[in-house]
């Protein structure tokens, strides 16, 4: 499935002249402040201002992106057997799937075009543990206890070296990247502000659900060729680890996700797939949009400085 979904076109509401740019941006810079653990200020009433307007703009973006993509949604089946087939499909018809991109990067990327790609990635992550942890708030018991288990493994089972986020971490710190929102195609800051705005709202819980359930569905086959192609290019075994542990690793999540989450929530509520295939395939389409973006950068001669790699 490829779409003709145009994330640029969602503005945040109908009184804001936002760019995707300025608008991601903004989201992102928002979300860094308002998840951060920090301690109280005098200025909290300017912050909840400001949050108030933030959830505006979040909101009429979010809801302009599930207007658009209604059609691809509108026969999703609500039995749960039904439900899991039509999800487990996207593996491999959805948005962005078997982009032409990851092939590349496993067989013929320079480093520095390795690079490039990861810079963007590591600037638009936004945390899945902490995504999973928000998600999983007052779902029902047997969600909750396979978001659990999902999260004691991104957490590496109560094992520092072996947690997800700074696994990554060392990837960046390992090739010397420096990922900022500003250095950041918009697209792959749209992907993190959709994810984050899922699991931060509640009335998204469901499309948070669809949308994590698909990265473990779909994310083997890319981080498999990421990680063929930094072994291509000689990098250390520690700073491919965390690609190589997620081409494996997230086969067997996708299978309890979908058995232990994603069909009892199906079962006990059947409203509830519209909007878990809703996020789904918002989720996928960010990715697609990014896939985009990342070819038209690394395949054009006149790619565009401002997305450079941070080293140049």
């Amino acid at each position: 499935m490829t779409t003709a979904i145009d994330l640029s076109a969602f503005g945040a509401d109908s009184t804001a002249d936002i760019n995707p740019q300025g608008l991601h941006q903004a989201l992102a810079h928002w979300n860094r402040r308002r998840l951060a653990a920090r301690t109280p200020g005098s200025d909290w009433l300017a912050e909840v201002d400001e949050d108030a307007r933030m959830l505006r703009v979040e909101g009429g973006f979010v809801e302009a992106f599930r207007a658009r993509i209604a059609p691809l949604v509108a026969h999703v089946p609500s039995d749960p057997d039904g439900f899991v087939a039509w999800f487990e499909a996207l593996r491999e018809s959805g948005p962005g799937q078997w982009d032409p991109l990851f092939s590349w990067l496993e067989t013929e990327a320079s480093l520095e075009e390795m690079k490039w790609f990861l810079t963007q990635e590591a600037a638009g992550e936004a945390g899945f543990d902490d995504l999973v942890a928000m998600t999983q708030v007052k779902l029902p018991s047997r969600a909750k206890l396979e978001l659990a288990r999902n999260y004691w493994d991104e957490m590496g089972r109560g094992h520092p070296n072996g947690m997800h986020g700074p696994m990554l971490d060392r990837t960046v710190q390992g090739l010397g990247l420096r990922p900022t929102i500003e250095g950041t195609a918009w697209q792959s800051l749209a992907l993190a502000n959709t994810m984050t705005a899922f699991a931060a709202t509640r009335r998204y819980a469901y499309h948070s659900v669809g949308a994590l359930g698909v990265v473990e569905l779909t994310a083997p086959t890319r981080v498999s060729a990421v990680a063929a192609g930094l072994k291509r290019l000689g990098i250390a075994p520690e700073q491919r680890k965390y690609f190589v542990l997620h081409a494996n690793l997230d086969v067997e999540h996708s299978r309890a996700w979908n058995a232990e989450a994603l069909a009892p929530l199906v079962e006990e509520d059947p409203t509830c797939a519209r909007s878990i295939a809703e996020g789904a395939i918002m989720r996928l389409i960010c990715g697609e949009q990014c896939f985009e973006a990342y070819r038209t950068h690394l395949w054009s001669a006149g790619a565009d400085s401002r997305y450079r790699y941070a080293a140049e």
